[in-house]
């Protein structure tokens, strides 16, 4: 059966962990090559050999996706690589706990540049390599706290909430020039997130516990893939997922 990827290439930033990791695989395994950015570059080589050993085919460039340098260095990367560029995923973000009171001021202007403008910025540079061929599309990753806001990570969801506008303001922009922009707003997903911006037993998971079984990294992926194998004239342009026991938020 061909695969619905076959001959294309994609771009995912946040690949070392997670929802990134995660859909580099199944981006890999529907026949797309991956470039892989994330700023671990060991995580990067063992994700590089797995879908290597698994018959697909992979490129990986290290760095931070807050910086301009390093994304203009991936787009380049990818260029040279295959000529093309299909598929970008806007992955690379980072939480942080609390909300406009109670988290960390240090931590704002840092979570902004990379949440916001370094996902923005590659949202535009994709996207002028897209119109010119008149066909791509770009996955942003939001968040249901960009959704429905939370006081518990309320600073954190401001990112997600800008982020998921600048997504629609560029679908806007290109739909008519045949690209696709594409916001995904995860629910609770069991990954290192939680722990890497600070949430703890007592701030979290108590509160979360009643949802029951929440999501993986690989559900997402799944929807991610989905969302990019549709015939060109087919746009899921916003997909809310949570888990099924998660009311709020």
């Amino acid at each position: 059966m061909t695969q619905p990827l076959n001959g294309k290439t994609a771009i995912i930033t946040g690949a070392s962990a997670g929802i990134g990791r995660a859909t580099a695989l199944e981006l890999a395994r529907r026949g797309a090559g991956v470039v892989l950015s994330a700023r671990r570059a060991d995580r990067l080589a063992e994700l590089s050999e797995a879908i290597l050993a698994a018959g697909g085919k992979a490129l990986v460039l290290a760095g931070d996706a807050g910086e301009q340098a390093h994304i203009d260095q991936l787009l380049s990367k990818a260029m040279q690589w295959t000529g093309q560029l299909d598929i970008v995923i806007v992955n690379a973000g980072r939480g942080l706990a609390g909300g406009v009171l109670t988290s960390d001021q240090t931590q704002w202007e840092s979570l902004y540049k990379l949440n916001v403008l370094g996902a923005a910025y590659l949202m535009r540079s994709a996207a002028k390599i897209m119109v010119e061929k008149q066909s791509g599309d770009i996955v942003v990753l939001g968040s249901v706290s960009g959704h429905n806001i939370s006081p518990f990570s309320g600073f954190y969801g401001s990112t997600k909430w800008a982020v998921a506008a600048i997504a629609e303001s560029l679908r806007r922009e290109v739909a008519g020039r045949s690209v696709r922009v594409t916001t995904v707003k995860p629910g609770i997903v069991e990954s290192e997130f939680q722990e890497v911006a600070g949430y703890t037993y007592e701030n979290f998971n108590k509160s979360i516990a009643r949802f029951g079984k929440v999501l993986s990294a690989e559900d997402v992926a799944r929807a991610i893939g989905f969302i990019v194998s549709q015939p060109p004239h087919v746009h899921l342009n916003e997909l809310v997922i949570r888990p099924t026991g998660q009311d709020y938020p």
